[in-house]
């Protein structure tokens, strides 16, 4: 045994923090977290947390946000908690939800992992690295602040997400957040059974972006997933502008007047995402 480790042992307000967290079923906390539970001044509450920290009790996320180490895990000093609830977490309140290539992840609508958790929210925040996750946070307008659901990751604790229709639309309207277009057309096949299209229109229609318009009008098309109504909808919208099916790739390829754009993906391509 050795010694010289730090023992994991709690003092009378450590215990009360801690007992507090358990509580409310929170393994993330803050310095005014610790403040409200067991009072004092914001200095008092730092300390607390550092003489946390050098006893193994708690991992520093980042400044000003940390994770408790559960005593499960015996002599372990560092712990990272699940990466979902230390995003909503990290927002401390702000309205949120996880998008883009995390969305498609938590959906099961991709087979490509990623490191990357993306958070989308109407507050700006600058990108930070937390446990062995980048999260980069995408400023939206308070607007397009719809479309989400619940997913939980425990049976206590949920976090917010972007809906499968509207994880569709936001890999269209950004696509190097998701892999690029052929990500979005793979999520788009995998679910084309439970999806509903006729939300997808009218989502498309309510982020007033004609870019998304044209290439979802497309794919709909491509995969034949919409009658022509639908389909007519989208393109009654659509202006002279030509945008490139895949903006993450040159700009190259025929141009599809139906839907105003440069078909820089092959078709092939986009056949190859119904395999399996």
């Amino acid at each position: 045994m050795n010694y010289n480790e730090p023992l994991k042992t709690l003092g009378t307000r450590a215990a009360r923090l801690f007992m507090e967290l358990h509580e409310r079923r929170r393994a993330t906390f803050t310095v005014r977290d610790v403040q409200e539970i067991v009072g004092g001044t914001a200095n008092a509450a730092r300390s607390l947390i550092y003489k946390a920290r050098r006893r193994g009790l708690v991992t520093q996320l980042k400044p000003g946000l940390y994770n408790l180490v559960p005593f499960e895990l015996g002599r372990a000093t560092q712990h990272v908690g699940d990466p979902y609830l230390i995003a909503r977490d990290a927002m401390a309140g702000a309205p949120y939800f996880l998008s883009f290539a995390t969305a498609l992840e938590l959906h099961r609508m991709t087979t490509q992992p990623s490191f990357v958790i993306y958070v989308s929210s109407p507050r700006r925040i600058r990108a930070q690295t937390m446990g062995n996750y980048q999260y980069r946070f995408v400023l939206v307008p308070e607007r397009m602040m719809f479309g989400l659901a619940q997913h939980w990751v425990t049976k206590e604790q949920a976090v917010a997400v972007s809906d499968v229709e509207r994880t569709i639309l936001d890999g269209l309207r950004e696509p190097a957040y998701v892999g690029g277009i052929t990500e979005v057309a793979k999520g788009l096949w995998m679910k084309r059974e439970k999806l509903s299209v006729e939300r997808l229109i009218d989502y498309s229609r309510r982020l007033r972006i004609g870019a998304v318009d044209r290439r979802l009008g497309f794919l709909l098309e491509h995969y034949r997933l919409a009658d022509k109504p639908g389909l007519e909808a989208l393109r009654a919208r659509l202006t002279d502008t030509y945008h490139r099916l895949d903006p993450t790739l040159p700009a190259e390829g025929v141009h599809i007047a139906r839907w105003r754009l440069r078909l820089n993906v092959t078709p092939e391509e986009l056949d190859a995402v119904r395999v399996g």
